[in-house]
């Protein structure tokens, strides 16, 4: 039982707008001091022995679901996404030509949108250039996103010759009143379908994605889903907060919004969710993932292993990830690097010879040492700020600033601080954002809006 004082507590803060910190500092924060050349100075400083990891954006998708926050657009034809292919296979040889050497890779992620919308052949391409251009490790992760509906015995047979060891499946949720809702129709059966598929290719390692605060959602809809979702067997999943953002996102108008569960009903449909998949033998990894003890998110969580980045939470140890596609985020020693989010300029960028960036942000020491802070926050719900900073070459006081924001959350009991310790509650674990926000100093500085922190 959730005590009527905890409630209040967590409806105190659910609905206030905090950043979900896959990266410090967050994208509004970043700027149009970068550019290309930027990033090719820093591709060339990478050292040689470390490995790193590559991110694929696929900005295509057949239709717009209404929840949806990704940058994507619908295509309709095969056409526009094979030239993309084309535009991904040119971006590859220019990042392998600034880096100027062969350098290991030990993690590779396709995200969008819907990277298998890319027909085979454009997808094989792509991949060739991939290994052309770096030795990819033996032991790499090469994880995909995909749409269920999009899943063939064909398609997953292509992805498992081409090295896909992970499949991640974008389920949302089971019930048809809450589909129809969203704008996607997809009944179990199509999942069913791709389930097998991927696995009778070779793919066992299978991710499913589930949504909370869906228009319509109830108890009993989302316990469902979830029992649903437990009987595939999936390894992990990932459990969301659909964040709502229609003046970013304008298709989310199309969402009715009298039909979203306001703070409380967001809080009680991630609790359920939450204690079903505890019931099913998942383990709850960070603030929205679970997998099964064996699993090596599992295992990289109890060893304190555990890393964030834009994909979320991931066992991803790499310390350079290099952004591919329109719109893609790389991050390395030197910043972050974000290429255009315009199809068109960066097909032209890349056409031109030139590392298709917008805009990114260079990082200082204290950025880094807040980032480490944020990071150690978000995956271990809790951090020793003096080892931190010792690994940093500063003292504890160079983050002095955030204990006052800090005592608000404190006095609430969302965390402790024991010397310099600071331990995330177990009331306080839903909303570790909150906690997390207390480093940000760029927070304040500019009126970028966030999603709610439940």
């Amino acid at each position: 039982m959730v005590s009527r004082m905890s409630q209040t507590i967590e409806l105190k803060y659910a609905t206030r707008s905090v950043p979900r910190y896959t990266s410090y500092p967050t994208a509004p924060h970043f700027g149009d001091g970068v550019d290309g050349a930027t990033l090719a100075t820093w591709l060339a400083a990478l050292p040689d022995d470390r490995p790193l990891s590559i991110y694929l954006h696929v900005p295509y998708c057949r239709a717009i679901c209404h929840y949806c926050g990704c940058h994507t657009k619908a295509a309709l034809r095969d056409d526009p996404v094979i030239d993309y292919a084309q535009g991904l296979v040119q971006e590859i040889g220019l990042v392998a030509a600034a880096i100027g050497r062969r350098l290991p890779v030990g993690h590779i992620h396709w995200g969008g949108g819907t990277p298998s919308l890319l027909p085979v052949d454009s997808f094989r391409a792509v991949v060739a250039k991939l290994n052309e251009s770096f030795d990819i490790l033996p032991t790499a992760e090469h994880a995909m996103e995909l749409d269920p509906r999009t899943v063939t015995k064909t398609l997953a047979a292509a992805l498992a010759e081409a090295g896909i060891t992970r499949a991640s499946l974008g389920v949302q949720d089971f019930d048809a009143t809450v589909q129809k809702a969203i704008g996607r129709i997809q009944p179990i059966e199509t999942v069913t379908a791709a389930v097998e598929a991927l696995r009778g290719a070779g793919i066992a390692a299978i991710n499913f994605d589930l949504m909370y605060g869906l228009p319509h959602q109830s108890a009993e809809t989302i316990r469902n889903t979830v029992a649903l979702a437990h009987g595939f067997g999936p390894s992990r999943i990932a459990l969301f907060g659909y964040a709502h953002v229609p003046w970013f996102k304008k298709h989310q108008r199309l969402i009715d919004e009298a039909a979203l569960p306001g703070a409380g009903e967001r809080i009680a449909l991630e609790r359920t969710a939450r204690s079903i998949l505890a019931e099913y033998g998942y383990e709850a990894i960070g603030l929205d993932h679970f997998a099964l003890p064996d699993d090596e998110m599992a295992v990289a969580a109890k060893n304190g292993d555990l890393h964030r980045n834009f994909q979320g939470y991931t066992t991803d140890a790499c310390d350079t990830l290099i952004g591919i596609g329109t719109s893609s985020i790389g991050q390395s020693h030197g910043g972050f690097a974000q290429n255009d989010p315009d199809i068109g300029r960066w097909r032209k960028a890349v056409e031109a010879g030139r590392l298709p960036v917008s805009k990114g942000k260079a990082l200082d020491d204290d950025d880094r040492l807040r980032a480490a802070i944020i990071e150690r926050v978000m995956c271990d719900y809790a951090v020793d700020l003096d080892a931190v900073c010792a690994a940093h070459g500063v003292t504890v006081d160079a983050v002095a600033d955030a204990f006052e924001r800090l005592a608000e959350p404190i006095a609430d009991g969302l965390a402790t601080l024991e010397g310099h310790r600071l331990t995330v509650t177990e009331l306080g674990r839903p909303l570790v954002r909150i906690v997390a926000s207390a480093f940000d100093v760029y927070l304040a500085r500019a009126a970028a809006r966030h999603s709610v922190a439940v």
